[in-house]
Order: C-alpha cells, then structure tokens, then sequence
C-alpha cells in the first residue's frame, strides 16, 4: 500500500545499509525522497535503486557535522522539492577503543555526526514542517542509548543523548501534530557487521546472544520506517522502538 503518497521524506545516510533499506520501503509507499549524505555516487545509486521500483528520489551531498552545509542543504531542498513533510536522521558512526585510548578529535566526532547533526537537522528543517498538521521525524537512536558494551562509550554517550533530544523535541512539537520517534536497531545484517557475519565462529559466538537466534534483516527497519511515517501511527510520539531480537530484553 502506498501510504505516503504525497509526502516528501529526506533521509540521511542513504548511501548504504539501514539509510538505503528506509528508502527503497519508503519509496515503494509512496513518498517522494530527498536522499543525503556525503558520499553523492552511493547516495545516487540508492535513487536510482528506489526509481527502478517505481519510486521518485534525488540525491543531495552534505557532510551533515558542518553547519553551513546543513543550512546550504536546507535551502537548495526548498528550492529544488519543496517542504519536507518526513525527517529520517539516520547518518552515524562508531569508533570502538577503550575510553583511555580516545582523543579528544575522535570523541568529537562520533558526538557530531550522531548528535549534533541531528540537532542541525532539525533547526533547519522543522520550520517548513510547521503549519501542515503532519510531520513525522524519525531519529535512528540504537539499543545502546538503553545498554552498552565496552569499548562504546562515545557512541552510547551519543545515542542516550539523541534519545533524550528525541523525547525533548516530541513535546516541543506536538502542538503542531509533529510526531518525534527513535528506532533502536540492535543486531543488523549490514556492511558494518560483515567481518563478524563471514567469519563462522564469531557469527555463532554474537548469534548464540540474540534471543531469536538471527540477525536482523534491513527490510524490516524499513517496513517500521514505514509505519512511523504513516497516518498510522499519528498517536506514537516520544518514544523509543527497539527491533533487537529481544537483546534488551535479557
């Protein structure tokens, strides 16, 4: 079903992975995509990707922990499309050391580009949301902004600081019927875990810790990228979903 049709939705981080799965399911409903990040070839093989379904798409190139580029972004958006009715903040990095092992450059850059370019999104693309009686943002927290593992202390420090700015943000907006939702993947078949999937015995040893025994699939963030944007689910605001495969459950 063609949910969102005539709505717009930009994504970040569309290049590959979960931002590439949000899109190709977002454009099979129907919305028209705004899709970005700062690799412009990967990104406009996701638009082509999501054309060949039968979807409309564009691809825009924007290093997202820049301010001006953000504010470029904005501009050359509403020139070019229009309002964004969709914001889907998907653009993130990891950088696995001990706390004692960072410096401080590292630890600033998992902060802006999982943190601060959100912040950045937002102040530039909520004020064309405004005024429509629907809007939908969508911030790709993780399940750890509610557990942790060592050696991730900068990216949970981020994503619990994107869950508080995700709650903060849904009732700054609900007078204008702007929905603010976090989705916290846990364990995805994506590029990122690829060294662990091709390699059998670390695949069994991480696989034997999810409770459903499998890694995720890309497809079914997409579908509930879908279901968040919907007029469906107009009521769910200010929470966090967790598709883990009951990791955070144990």
């Amino acid at each position: 079903m063609r949910k969102l049709e005539g709505k717009t939705a930009l994504i970040t981080g569309a290049s590959k992975g979960l931002g590439r799965a949000m899109a190709l399911a977002l454009g099979k409903a129907g919305a028209r995509l705004v899709l970005v990040s700062r690799n412009l070839e990967q990104t406009q093989a996701t638009a082509k990707a999501v054309i060949a379904e039968g979807g409309t798409a564009e691809a825009f190139q924007a290093d997202l922990t820049e301010e001006q580029q953000v504010v470029q972004l904005a501009m050359d958006v509403a020139q070019k499309i229009g309002n964004v009715n969709i914001l889907v903040n998907n653009a993130g990095i990891n950088i696995r050391k001990a706390v004692t092992d960072f410096t401080l450059a590292e630890w600033n850059q998992v902060q802006n580009t999982n943190l601060t370019s959100v912040f950045l999104m937002c102040r530039a693309f909520v004020p064309g949301m405004k005024g429509q009686g629907y809007g939908r943002i969508i911030n790709l927290t993780s399940i750890m902004s509610h557990v942790a593992l060592p050696g991730r202390s900068a990216y949970a420090a981020s994503k619990a600081g994107l869950l508080g700015f995700t709650k903060a943000l849904a009732l700054e907006l609900a007078p204008e019927k702007i929905t603010v939702n976090g989705i916290s993947p846990g364990p995805f078949g994506t590029e990122l875990n690829k060294p662990i999937m091709e390699n059998p015995e670390a695949n069994q040893q991480f696989v034997s810790k999810i409770p459903l025994g499998r890694w995720g699939k890309v497809e079914e963030i997409g579908q509930l990228a879908v279901y968040l944007s919907s007029e469906d689910a107009g009521f769910i605001t200010g929470t966090d979903i967790m598709i883990d495969g009951g990791w955070t459950a144990q």
